[in-house]
């Protein structure tokens, strides 16, 4: 197994929480190896058919986010480490808009 493909395996349990709370709690148990996370912040967004949660999170030293940065092949996004999840569909989404992308005369 490649080191992308290991890294990938360790973040999949984080796909398949379906809100924010559940999501919270299995990133920091994801993390707990690394050290205990001082702060996590989430944003959720729809791009295109896809939802994604961006998780911004420090520990507490720059040393136990290297580690955790090296083991889970996640990166910084400014002081942060950035972890992004990719989300699975809520139940009542369509794939196809709902409404017409030009309004009728």
């Amino acid at each position: 197994m490649s080191a992308v493909a290991a890294c990938a395996d360790r973040l999949k349990p984080l796909a398949g929480c379906c809100d924010i709370v559940s999501l919270k709690s299995a990133v920091q148990e994801v993390c707990a190896e690394f050290g205990k996370v001082t702060r996590i912040d989430i944003l959720t967004m729809a791009e295109a058919e896809q939802r994604r949660a961006l998780c911004f999170l420090r520990l507490e030293s720059e040393a136990q986010e290297s580690k955790l940065m090296t083991s889970l092949g996640v990166r910084r996004f400014g002081d942060d480490v950035l972890v992004v999840v990719d989300l699975p569909r809520r139940p009542n989404e369509s794939r196809f808009a709902k409404t017409p992308l030009v309004s009728p005369p």
